[in-house]
């Protein structure tokens, strides 16, 4: 499993299976990366992902991509704002943890596996509105696709993409990748 990293818009990835939702536990979508998705993948979409919903912080649910050039779009719960949600520990200032970003990643993997998909895109999980640091988002998401594979030697998985809007945050990812 390949691991790369590329600056652009998540919405805007032809050549991958599946590109992650940031979504929130109640699976609508708003503004960022859910509301780059949904303008894209028009209103279908989050009508999928809101009909099995909510979920539970790190988990993550799989839709059509409506009209977007992929096949699916999996939607990690790397934030939430219900009672249970605010239950869950977090990093201080921010609306995530490393352990909910760890979890939501593997099970977007684990989903995009269950799909038979060859390639899957991510954005930087609960950096923006939950205000997660990008440096640990980057070491967490990465690490945990690392271990996907060690632990699924099987997986269908041939290439996980992050896909990042900054040259900044590219530069991080790419550190990270190191």
């Amino acid at each position: 499993m390949r691991i790369e990293v590329r600056q652009g818009d998540i919405s805007d990835q032809p050549d991958l299976d599946v590109v992650v939702n940031a979504a929130n536990t109640d699976l609508w979508m708003g503004s960022g990366v859910a509301g780059a998705l949904k303008r894209r993948g028009g209103e279908a979409v989050e009508r999928e992902a809101v009909r099995q919903g909510p979920i539970r912080l790190g988990d993550a649910v799989r839709t059509s991509a409506g009209a977007l050039p992929n096949r699916h779009v999996i939607h990690a719960a790397a934030m939430g704002y219900r009672a249970e949600d605010e239950a869950v520990p977090k990093r201080a200032g921010s609306r995530s943890s490393a352990d909910i970003i760890r979890r939501a990643t593997l099970r977007s993997l684990a989903l995009a596996d269950e799909a038979g998909d060859r390639s899957i895109g991510f954005p930087a999980l609960a950096t923006g509105v939950a205000g997660f640091p990008i440096d640990e988002c980057a070491e967490v998401m990465i690490a945990a696709a690392r271990e996907h594979a060690r632990a699924n030697p099987n997986t269908t998985l041939e290439l996980v993409a992050f896909v990042v809007r900054s040259a900044d945050d590219r530069t991080v990812f790419e550190r990270a990748v190191r």
